[in-house]
């Protein structure tokens, strides 16, 4: 189905990957973990492969297709699934030692990389603020533009005829006599 990942990685002969130089004695990705049962020429890698293929195929499998008993499916994919998962935690450890040593061994390059990733957040940020800024000018902008608009009420003129006549002009032209006589109307009586 899938090809194995040995050769996969840049420039990587096929087959299982060589234990990395300069670390001897350390158990590498190819080699068991203490404490978990491997043949000679499994990895960690293959042992994650073939459990992800297993998974893929428990779900999609003719004999879960056809199968009548819905607990017997459901724990056989659990079972494949929980396998994975296992493996997965063991190869996330496996990544967190060999961190681990690189912390001790070269603690400049953890540095490196953290003031990296801050950096990359710094300019995310940025990007961040100025997309706001440009957001917030926008809606000054419309604001503004309302303002203008509206008059305000020093601008009117004085008595209550005047502000009848100003609040009417802005009525739509179809409603405009029929309010506007009769506000006249009341203003008079």
């Amino acid at each position: 189905m899938a090809a194995p990942l040995g050769g996969m990685f840049s420039g990587q002969p096929p087959g299982p990957p060589q234990a990395p130089p300069g670390l001897p004695g350390q158990a590498s990705l190819l080699q068991a973990a203490p404490g978990a049962p491997r043949p000679s020429n499994s990895t960690l890698v293959d042992e994650l492969e073939s459990s992800f293929e297993a998974c893929f195929a428990s779900l999609v499998s003719q004999d879960y297709v056809n199968g009548t008993d819905q607990e017997e499916i459901r724990t056989g994919v659990d079972q494949c699934i929980q396998k994975f998962l296992d493996i997965a935690r063991q190869t996330e450890c496996f990544f967190l030692q060999k961190r681990l040593q690189l912390s001790v061994q070269k603690p400049e390059q953890v540095i490196k990389e953290d003031v990296s990733e801050l950096r990359n957040e710094l300019q995310r940020k940025d990007a961040l603020v100025q997309k706001h800024l440009t957001k917030l000018r926008h809606w000054q902008q419309v604001l503004e533009e309302i303002n203008v608009q509206h008059k305000k009420p020093a601008d009117i003129p004085q008595g209550s005829l005047a502000y009848l006549e100003q609040a009417s002009a802005n009525i739509p032209a179809p409603l405009k006599p029929t309010l506007s006589s009769s506000l006249l109307k009341v203003c008079k009586t």
